[in-house]
């Protein structure tokens, strides 16, 4: 059983040995009966501590990440903590991509900040600015994104996790955007891996979770202390959400790429667009480094308005099919202005975004529909450039 797509539908969710039921039940129950005192009966005694059909879906997260745990909570930013709480100390240092995500960034620097962690942003596509910026002050980490979100950069993961171990850092990949389908960072050096299982992997914009993948089981005791102590755990409901997502995420992904080379061919056509952001093209400065890590470019497009802000913010107000919201990763296709939504906490700091730019995350709907939804939208900013000329 060597093919993704058939390990999507059979990692850690085999029939249930008690009934045979081919999906897998959902446990519910708050707590477990103990067999007698100090005897617990599949080793699960409260809910916080331990769930079957969260075991289901971390067995899942592990085994298709090819990492050796793999631990299943609340959000995406939920991951993030427990993993910098893990491995960081007052007096600790982060190396962060100065694309990465606003709200990484805050965790970082505006939580943990006063608890003695320093943050650096740099290039991570910039190998030569990494080991400059290692030079300057040793990290203890170096934390990653590729695709980066919002500009879908790519960095070179095998090349970071030799400049990174190299200074006894650890190496962390956010592979959100690209799934363990597109993307293997701990088979390219990292040491954790981590998801917003909200994202694709749960597909569906009906959860909310995040995912901490280990590459070896050094800290896993550690992790799952500071997960049951916190009660961070994925409640089972969710769980069995993802679980069911996950069956489904080759297809899904194909379709959202297929889709999204198509309303990239468009938007390329369009003189109101500045620039087509997708690793997936050859223009763009990642598209060979893309193509030697991953299996596919995903779902994720990111354009620029040659209108500037004004363009880009009718732009995504005109859309009928694509929603204006926030998130990613679902079957609907989603648009969003970075700028003023999921990364104004970067306004004014070395993460800040382009105000022209907009957010498109590709959907599972039929190319041509989107395509045309996406143009009508140009029409509009066109009208409204006119009106206001």
């Amino acid at each position: 059983m060597t093919h993704f797509s058939t390990r999507a539908i059979h990692e850690g969710q085999e029939p249930d040995p008690a009934t045979g039921a081919v999906s897998r039940p959902l446990h519910l129950s708050s707590t477990f009966r103990h067999d007698a005192v100090g005897q617990l009966r599949a080793g699960y005694e409260y809910t916080r501590s331990g769930n079957p059909t969260r075991s289901s879906l971390q067995d899942s997260l592990a085994g298709l990440e090819g990492g050796a745990a793999a631990y299943a909570v609340s959000s995406g930013m939920q991951a993030e903590d427990i993993v910098l709480r893990t491995f960081l100390r007052p007096g600790s240092h982060v190396l962060l991509g100065d694309d990465a995500y606003a709200g990484t960034h805050r965790l970082i620097a505006g939580i943990l900040g006063p608890w003695g962690v320093t943050v650096d942003s740099v290039d991570l596509t910039d190998p030569d600015a990494v080991r400059a910026a290692v030079a300057r002050k040793a990290p203890d980490l170096v934390w990653v994104e590729t695709p980066t979100n919002p500009l879908l950069q790519v960095v070179d993961i095998a090349e970071l996790a030799t400049i990174a171990h190299g200074a006894n850092a650890l190496l962390v990949v956010d592979n959100t955007f690209a799934t363990p389908y597109l993307q293997q960072p701990i088979s390219l050096g990292a040491d954790v891996v981590i998801h917003s299982l909200t994202k694709f992997l749960g597909g569906h914009s009906d959860v909310v979770g995040g995912a901490i993948v280990l590459a070896d089981e050094t800290h896993s005791e550690t992790v799952y202390d500071l997960i049951n102590s916190v009660g961070s755990g994925l409640a089972p409901f969710d769980c069995w959400l993802v679980s069911r997502g996950l069956k489904t995420l080759p297809v899904r992904m194909d379709r959202h790429e297929e889709n999204a080379f198509a309303v990239c061919a468009a938007l390329e056509e369009s003189d109101l667009i500045a620039e087509v952001i997708y690793p997936g093209l050859p223009s763009h400065p990642g598209h060979e480094i893309a193509k030697a890590q991953m299996f596919g470019f995903g779902g994720m497009v990111s354009v620029r308005l040659a209108g500037g802000e004004a363009a880009a913010r009718v732009f995504v107000e005109s859309t009928e099919l694509f929603t204006l919201a926030e998130s990613l990763g679902g079957v609907e296709s989603l648009i969003e202005h970075p700028a003023t939504m999921t990364h104004l906490a970067a306004e004014g700091t070395p993460l800040q975004v382009p105000r022209d730019l907009v957010r498109i995350s590709i959907g599972i709907e039929h190319k041509d529909d989107l395509v045309a939804d996406l143009q009508a939208a140009l029409e509009r900013v066109r009208e409204s450039a006119e009106a206001a000329a």
